[in-house]
Parts: C-alpha cells; structure tokens; sequence
C-alpha cells in the first residue's frame, strides 16, 4: 500500500525534533544561564570577599529567605548616578553612528562585488574576509602605530607637504579614532550581509527598468535598495549590537572623554571590584538590546 507525502509529513520525526532542540538547548546553556548568573549578582550586595559579592540563593530549602534578601538598590543606584545613563546614552549615539558609516562604506563595496564578473567575485569576498586572518587585538594595535601623534599618518602627510615638519595629527585618543577603529573591524560584518542580498538580485529587473527609460538612480531607489533590505537590517543588527558593548577600541583607540558602556563595566568589574553594580549594569544593557535583536530575528525569518 503506497503512503501519500501528507501522510509521512504528519508521522513525527525524532530527528526533525532533535535538529530544531540543539540551537534551544545552546541558548539555554550559553545565554540563558549566564544571564541568570549575572541577574542573581546583580541583586546581590558588594563584600570584601572572593566572589565579592554576598551569596542570595543557597538551595531551594531556603528558597523564602532568597526572596527576602533580593536587593535592588543596585539598580536604584544606576537611575540617581547619572555616569551610567551617560554611559548608555553614548554607546547608543557612537553604535548608531558607526553602524550608518559602515552602511554607506560598505553599500556601494557590497554591490561593486555582486556587480562583477562571476569569476572575481569569490576573490574579491576574500579579500573583504582577509582582515580575519590577523588577530582582533593586533589589528587595533596597528591603528595606534597609524594615528598616534608620530605615527605613520603624520610621517605621511609630512612627506606629502600636507603638515609642516613640526605639526602633528591630533586623532589618537579622540572619538574620531574611536569611530575609525569601529568602521576599520566590522566592515566585513556589514559587507558580507550586503552582498549576500544583493547578488541574489535579478538582473533582468534593471535591464527592464533601463527599457522604460528608468534612470539608474531611480532604478537604484525603486528596485536595487527595497530588494536588499533584509541585507541592510542583517549587516546594521550584527554590527550595532556588539558595538553598543564594545571595549577594546574605545579603551586603546580612544581617551578618557570617550564614554561607553563597555568600558564602565571593565572598570566596576575589575577597578572597583563592584561585581553586584556591573551585574546590574549588564542586564540592563542586554534589556536595552532585545529590542534590536527581536527585529533581527523576525527579519531572519522573513528572509
């Protein structure tokens, strides 16, 4: 007796369960408990101890006194010093600012390679991934060899004749070299997003469009950009959202009047040794990106 298609596609499948239960159970062992950890410390009070911090939940026996030792005086705390607000504030305004230069830079980079010929397109993917060969934290510490005042950009635009022999390039420890660290590491993040939309593009869309007498900007405008959305969205949520928690550039690329978020929890982790404080300061900054995750998610699934 022959069994239909709709017949095997509503017998269960282990396997089918098993593919959809693995990505569950990663998150549940790589964000979920982490993020409880974190939550539990941040409703904890700072000691002089090792962990720093006084221990809230001892077992579910004492599951009553658990309750009543919650302390949210960590986040009381963040709303009346307004260094953490700054701080968010800030990260918000550089993440949202780096991630429109990225999409500007990498926009017409992205469609430049799904524009070429077919046989240099896997070069040219490479060379946008070549960065990623050479460590992260190397290639910061080049840009300090480039923008620091007696750096290589200065040698150059000397040679040049574009500054005297005894001006120097003021960029090193400003935002500005914040901002140039951030473009310079995620480009490959916004491009390859980008150039996965746009080389799925049917070519025959413009070439209609031309035959109506179309100009290419308009073309551009009413079919290339609607049609690469969904890469735009993928390219601005995976950069912005490590962006708004980055350390490692605005600690060496910039100076002390650049404020982020990142670098205040570095400082409450291992400066001041206030684990509960920074806990709070972490939950509240991975509240503040649900919002830009949850608008990724759904774009995934659209796409």
């Amino acid at each position: 007796m022959a069994v239909t298609e709709a017949e095997l596609s509503s017998k269960p499948n282990p396997a089918r369960w098993l593919v959809v239960l693995v990505p569950y159970v990663w998150l549940l062992l790589f964000f979920l408990a982490p993020f409880l950890i974190i939550l539990k410390i941040s409703l904890s009070d700072t000691a002089i101890a090792m962990p720093p911090y006084t221990p809230v939940f001892d077992g579910f026996a004492s599951f009553g006194t658990f309750l009543s030792g919650l302390d949210f005086d960590n986040y009381v705390f963040l709303t009346e010093d307004p260094l953490y607000m700054d701080a968010y504030l800030s990260s918000l305004r550089i993440a949202i600012i780096s991630t429109i230069l990225l999409l500007l830079i990498g926009y017409p980079m992205a469609l430049g390679m799904a524009r070429a010929p077919t046989t240099i397109r896997p070069t040219l993917v490479m060379l946008v991934i070549l960065p990623f060969w050479t460590s992260f934290l190397i290639r910061v510490y080049a840009w300090i060899g480039i923008l620091k005042p007696e750096g290589l950009l200065t040698l150059i635009l000397q040679t040049v004749g574009f500054l005297g022999p005894d001006e120097q390039v003021q960029i090193f420890r400003t935002e500005a070299a914040v901002f140039i660290g951030i473009v310079y590491s995620y480009l490959p993040f916004m491009v390859l997003p980008l150039y996965s939309a746009l080389e799925k593009l049917d070519g025959t869309l413009l070439e209609a469009a031309s035959d109506l007498g179309c100009p290419p900007w308009k073309s551009f405008w009413l079919i290339t950009f609607p049609l690469s959305i969904p890469g735009v969205i993928a390219g601005a949520m995976i950069c912005f959202i490590p962006i708004t928690g980055e350390f490692v550039i605005p600690d060496l690329l910039g100076g002390a009047g650049t404020l982020m978020i990142g670098k205040t929890l570095w400082t409450e982790f291992f400066g001041n040794r206030d684990w509960p404080l920074a806990s709070a300061v972490a939950v509240l900054l991975l509240l503040a990106l649900v919002v830009p995750i949850a608008i990724f998610q759904n774009q995934q699934q659209k796409a």
